[in-house]
């Protein structure tokens, strides 16, 4: 669940239901998605969210592949432990791990500006972590938290059975000091302890007998909170005194192991954490405000710190093949507007312009109609492939390689259409085997695009929130778009017509054919051109929106201004040319406009504004 579908179902269902109701559906979603076959490349492709390998690190012989965590607060069920290493987390934490099943347990409430936790909280009975884990294909680190309250011969039994299935506890002083004692914990799990800012600070607090015993890892720092009857929550400035805490105790002690626990809800929030010298940090409820894209755009923030100047990629094959498929569109719109079919179709069809004009003048505008939207959307594409060239693969982008080669090759495997009616379009073929070798050579050139987006942008502010919307608004146009195009697609190798098609022609399909039998497959091969031209641009509008929305990039919003452009003034344009104007007919195009001219308002200020 991306940051721009959780933030308007948030808003518009998630908020009017329980804390807990919500968590579940959620996290049983995700989670769900993420055990099908295939369903982690979904998540995949919906966030292109998978950690970058800069920050991949070791510590206490644990691989982490993000220094982002979260916290148990948040999934006390384990109901979503499936799908958080597919949203860009490094290691998870369960618990409060108790070893039977609590005789009282409150969920969370939400105030206007908090989620407020039970001092009785959700716990996790040893029985069903046990048989969560092993469930689980789990391939990041786990932390077990143990909870504060058990007794000493609890302890020794949920240690003993956790430890196969986690790579560390979290606990007590107290509870390391009783495990060490019994022996039950050596340096292959290792002991993080729990302490708050409250206790590091106090002046009886002696930091050196906390992290003698050989089996500590380090230690975990939690928030400061705030109470509020039987609930507390988050201080409302704790990542300021976090990381306060956090660079008095690393500048005492620089070799010792440091875990944030919560206080962070905005990227810049997390950047003065690990500045202060916090090794990993765990989400808590920050995450539930900002979202499920709050580590990735962690990722982000930190990239840009490190991020050295990037020589430029080649992208001239790649931008070659842009201007070809724009060119073709050009001529293309050429021909639409003045002869429409050329000699090899009027050859194939057995009848000339003239003598179709004879029968039904229709048929030619009709035709004209399909060749005139099929050249706008190769317009728009090509404007979309140059931007994806010049601005993505130059400068080494990984995701927009991904939008280019995808929308690509499924552009190429449209030419196979024709096998439905049989008719082969040469200038069509032609033009593919011209641009075959440009394709090869832009494939061949991005093979060294392999960068990760960075971006300075920090805080959950309302032009990033309105981003969100404008965001969702391209998304479902390019989505749309594909799914209308496979639509075109089909009716083009199957039916031809719909209903309004005839309404216009004022024919039947066996009228047609009784003046030619070659008449429906030359009009069913633009048809089914067309839709597939759709589906390509469909896909480069979804990747861009998907994958490129960043503070400032102002390319990405005059991209999909432009882009978009030419298929619609072609699409909407031609059938008033031709008069072909019926409403129910161009209502879907209706719909895409105006999720186009939403999607420009709300990203506005967000990808325009520096």
């Amino acid at each position: 669940m991306p940051d721009w579908s959780y933030h308007p179902l948030k808003k518009l269902l998630l908020d009017k239901i329980s804390p807990k109701t919500s968590r579940e559906f959620i996290h049983k979603s995700m989670s769900t998605i993420a055990s099908i076959p295939g369903g982690r490349h979904i998540i995949g492709f919906l966030g292109h969210i998978k950690p970058p390998l800069e920050f991949q690190k070791e510590m206490n012989h644990m691989k982490f592949p993000s220094p982002i965590g979260l916290s148990g607060h948040i999934d006390p069920n384990l109901s979503g432990v499936n799908a958080f290493q597919e949203l860009g987390f490094g290691f998870v934490e369960i618990g409060p791990i108790v070893l039977n099943e609590p005789k009282e347990q409150r969920e969370p409430k939400k105030s206007e500006s908090h989620i407020l936790f039970s001092n009785y909280q959700e716990k996790v009975p040893l029985k069903l972590a046990i048989k969560k884990l092993t469930k689980l294909n789990i391939q990041i680190p786990i932390l077990a938290r143990i909870d504060e309250q058990i007794k000493r011969n609890e302890l020794d039994i949920i240690v003993q059975h956790l430890t196969p299935f986690v790579d560390g506890f979290i606990g007590t002083n107290g509870q390391i000091n009783s495990c060490q004692e019994d022996n039950l914990i050596g340096l292959e799990r290792p002991f993080y302890v729990s302490l708050s800012t409250e206790e590091i600070h106090n002046k009886e607090f002696k930091m050196e007998e906390i992290i003698q015993p050989t089996c500590i890892g380090g230690i975990v720092v939690n928030a400061p909170r705030q109470t509020e009857g039987s609930y507390w929550y988050e201080a409302t400035n704790a990542n300021m005194c976090l990381t306060k805490t956090v660079k008095q105790v690393k500048d005492l002690y620089p070799e010792l192991r440091l875990i944030t626990s919560g206080g962070v809800e905005t990227p810049e929030d997390a950047y003065a954490l690990f500045r202060a010298g916090a090794d990993l940090l765990m989400l808590t409820d920050g995450y539930v405000k900002a979202g499920p894209g709050l580590p990735k755009r962690i990722h982000e923030r930190l990239l840009y710190e490190e991020v050295q100047p990037i020589k430029n990629q080649n992208w001239f094959w790649s931008f070659l093949f842009g201007l070809s498929i724009l060119i073709g569109g050009i001529v293309a719109l050429y021909f639409a507007f003045t002869s429409i079919i050329l000699p090899y179709d009027e050859t194939f069809i057995g009848l000339t312009r003239a003598e179709i004009l004879q029968v039904n003048p229709l048929i030619l505008s009709f035709m004209s109609h399909d060749r005139m939207a099929l050249a706008g959307t190769m317009i728009s594409g090509g404007i979309l492939y140059i931007q994806l060239a010049r601005h993505g693969i130059k400068h080494g982008m990984h995701w927009a390689k991904v939008a280019f080669h995808s929308a690509a090759i499924v552009g190429f495997l449209g030419i196979l259409l024709f096998i439905g009616f049989g008719y082969f379009d040469w200038l069509h073929g032609l033009f593919w085997l011209f641009l075959l070798p440009i394709y090869y050579f832009s494939f061949k050139e991005g093979k060294s695009v392999k960068e990760t987006p960075y971006s300075s942008h920090g805080k959950n502010d309302k032009a990033w929130r309105y981003g969100l919307y404008g965001q969702l608004m391209f998304i479902m146009l390019g989505f749309l778009i594909v799914v209308g195009g496979i639509v075109i697609s089909t009716i083009g190798v199957s039916t031809v017509f719909v209903s309004t098609d005839l309404s216009f022609l004022c024919m039947t399909p066996g009228m047609l054919d009784s003046i030619n039998e070659n008449l429906i497959p030359v009009i069913a091969h633009d048809r089914a051109g067309f839709g597939s031209a759709l589906v390509s641009v469909g896909l480069l509008v979804l990747m861009l929106s998907l994958w490129g929305f960043r503070k400032g990039e102002r390319w990405i919003w005059n991209t999909l201004a432009i882009g978009a452009l030419p298929a619609f003034i072609a699409g909407i344009g031609t059938h008033i040319y031709v008069g072909y104007t019926t409403f129910i007919h161009l209502l879907p195009v209706y719909f895409l406009v105006v999720l186009y001219l939403l999607g420009l308002v709300f990203s506005y200020p967000f990808l325009k504004k520096k």
